[in-house]
C-alpha cells in the first residue's frame, strides 16, 4: 500500500476511524522501512455546526499538515436536490473533491479510514439492494485520477478503534450530516448486530467470504 516517497493525502472527516487512520500512519512514518509523507484534508459539508479546531489542533500537534477543503456538498444534496436517498450522491461528491485536493497537495494516493465492519456493511449493502457481490478493494487505481485508493485499517475492528480513541483520548467531531444514523448503512449495522448476538461467527464467516471470494483484488 505505500512505497517509498509516496505522498498521501488521509480523508480526516473527523470522525472517531479517520482520526485514527491519521494517527495511526502518522506513529507508522517513525518505523517504517520506506519514506512517505502525510497532508490532513478535511471537507467541509456547507451545513450544521461542524468545529473543526479539535482536529486542527491534533495536527498541529503530530506535525502533519492540514488543509480545509470549503464545500456546498451538504447544500446540493439536501437542499438543491432534496435527495431521499443522499448517502450516493453525497459520497460520490464529496470522492471527487477529495481526489481534487489531494492531486492539488501533489499527493499520489489517497487513505481512506474505512475498517473491517465497513467492508462487511458494504458487502451485505450492495449485495442486498443493488444485487452485486462486491465491497471495498484495499488498493483501487484511479485512472482517470492517476491517484491510489488505499484503505491501511480494513483489517480494524470498530471496536478496536473506540477503544483506541478513548485510550488515548483523541479528538472526535459530530458529523454535520442530518441524515446520521438514519441510513440504509446503520440499518445494516444494527441488522449485523443481532446476527452477532445469535452468532458469534457470523461477522468472520462474512469476512472469510469476502476474502475467498476474491472479489474486488481481494
Amino acid at each position: 500500500m505505500i512505497q517509498e516517497g509516496d505522498r498521501i493525502a488521509v480523508g480526516v472527516s473527523g470522525g472517531k476511524d479517520s482520526i485514527t487512520l491519521l494517527v495511526l500512519l502518522k506513529q507508522l512514518q517513525s518505523f517504517y522501512p520506506v519514506h512517505f509523507d502525510l497532508e490532513a484534508v478535511t471537507l467541509t459539508m456547507g451545513i450544521g455546526e461542524f468545529d473543526l479546531s479539535p482536529v486542527r489542533e491534533l495536527c498541529k500537534k503530530i506535525n502533519v499538515n492540514y488543509t480545509i477543503e470549503e464545500t456546498i456538498i451538504g447544500k446540493i444534496v439536501f437542499e438543491a436536490r432534496n435527495e431521499k436517498n443522499p448517502c450516493s450522491l453525497c459520497a460520490n461528491l464529496r470522492r471527487g473533491a477529495l481526489h481534487n485536493v489531494a492531486k492539488r497537495l501533489n499527493c499520489n494516493k489517497v487513505a481512506l479510514a474505512h475498517h473491517r465492519d465497513d467492508v462487511i456493511e458494504t458487502f451485505l449493502l450492495s449485495t442486498l439492494y443493488a444485487g452485486k457481490i462486491q465491497t471495498f478493494s484495499p488498493v483501487t487505481f484511479l485512472e482517470r485520477k492517476e491517484l491510489y485508493l488505499i484503505r491501511p485499517m480494513i483489517y480494524i475492528e470498530e471496536k478496536h478503534i473506540k477503544e483506541y480513541i478513548k485510550t488515548n483520548s483523541l479528538p472526535v467531531v459530530p458529523s454535520p450530516c442530518h441524515v446520521d444514523g438514519k441510513t440504509k448503512r446503520q440499518y445494516v449495522k444494527d441488522l449485523l448486530s443481532d446476527l452477532h448476538r445469535d452468532n458469534r461467527t457470523v461477522k468472520n464467516n462474512i469476512f472469510g467470504a469476502i476474502k475467498r471470494l476474491g472479489i474486488d483484488n481481494w
